[in-house]
C-alpha cells in the first residue's frame, strides 16, 4: 500500500468530521435566528381576550338578541402581528355574520403561545360558559414548534371537539393550520419539516372533524405559497400575518362557512 493510498481514509475521515460540524453549526444558527428574528420584531400586544360588540351589516333597530361568536386560538386568533384587533380574522368575520336586525358580540378567546393542552385547560372552560351559537377553532401551531408528539396533538384535539360538541349547540368550525413562516425566515431544513409537520396535523384535524361532524376549513392549501414567500402579507417578524394577510384569511374562512 502506498503512502497516498494509507492517507486517503484520513482524509476522507477529516471531511467528513469538518461536514457534520458544519452541519451542526449552520443548523443551530438557523434555528436560533428563527427565533430571534421573531423575538426581535418585538410585536406589540395587550391581552385582547374579551368581548367586542361587532355591528356588522346590524342597524340601529335590532330586533334579535346578539349571536355569539367565540374565537378560540392562539396568536394568530388573537391578531398578533396587527396594530388593530379590528383588523384580525375573528373580527372581520363578527363584521360578516351581523345581520340587519341582529348584531354580533364576539368573544376572543386565544392567547399567544397556546398550545392544545393549554387551549383545554383555560380558555376552553371560558368559551362554554359564552354559550356560543358560532366557534371557530384554530390551534396547533405552538404544537408543531414545542414538538408536541402528534398523538399528543390528536388526543388534546380530540377532547377539545368532544367538549364543545357535548356541551355548547354551537355551529363549529374547525380551521386545519396555515404554512407560516417566510422562505427568508424559515431556513432550510426547518422549512420542510415545519410543511411535512402542519401537514400530519392537518391530516388529524380533518379525522377529528369528520368524527365529530363538524365543519373542517382548509386555509393550508389556498395559503401555502403565497405564505411560504416574504411579502406585505406578513407583519415585520415574516411570521405572523399582517392586515392583509389575516384579511386574506378571513376571506377564505367566510366563503368556506357560506359554500
Amino acid at each position: 500500500m502506498t503512502l497516498f493510498h494509507a492517507r486517503r481514509p484520513r482524509q476522507v475521515i477529516v471531511l467528513v468530521i469538518i461536514f457534520i460540524v458544519f452541519l451542526c453549526v449552520y443548523l443551530n444558527r438557523s434555528y436560533s435566528y428563527f427565533y430571534s428574528k421573531i423575538g426581535g420584531a418585538n410585536l406589540q400586544f395587550s391581552d385582547r381576550q374579551g368581548t367586542y360588540m361587532v355591528s356588522g351589516g346590524a342597524d340601529n333597530n335590532l330586533v334579535k338578541e346578539p349571536i355569539v361568536y367565540v374565537a378560540l386560538g392562539d396568536s394568530l386568533t388573537a391578531g398578533v402581528g396587527l396594530s388593530n384587533y379590528n383588523d384580525s380574522f375573528p373580527y372581520l368575520l363578527a363584521r360578516r355574520f351581523g345581520k340587519s336586525d341582529q348584531a354580533v358580540t364576539l368573544k376572543d378567546r386565544a392567547t399567544p403561545g397556546t398550545k392544545t393542552e393549554d387551549l383545554l385547560d383555560k380558555l376552553l372552560p371560558l368559551a362554554i360558559k359564552d354559550g356560543p351559537d358560532i366557534v371557530t377553532v384554530l390551534i396547533g401551531i405552538n404544537d408543531i414548534h414545542g414538538i408536541i408528539s402528534a398523538d399528543n396533538f390528536k388526543n388534546n384535539y380530540d377532547r377539545i371537539l368532544s367538549r364543545l360538541t357535548k356541551e355548547t349547540s354551537a355551529k363549529i368550525y374547525v380551521i386545519n393550520l396555515p404554512f407560516i413562516g417566510a422562505d427568508t425566515l424559515v431556513l432550510p431544513p426547518y422549512n420542510y419539516l415545519l410543511d411535512a409537520r402542519t401537514k400530519e396535523f392537518n391530516k388529524i384535524i380533518k379525522q377529528l372533524a369528520n368524527k365529530y361532524s363538524v365543519s373542517y376549513i382548509d386555509l393550508y392549501t389556498p395559503t401555502v405559497a403565497l405564505f411560504k414567500t416574504s411579502g406585505a402579507h406578513y407583519s415585520v417578524d415574516l411570521f405572523h400575518p399582517s392586515a392583509t394577510g389575516y384579511k386574506i384569511w378571513a376571506d377564505i374562512i367566510y366563503d368556506n362557512i357560506n359554500k
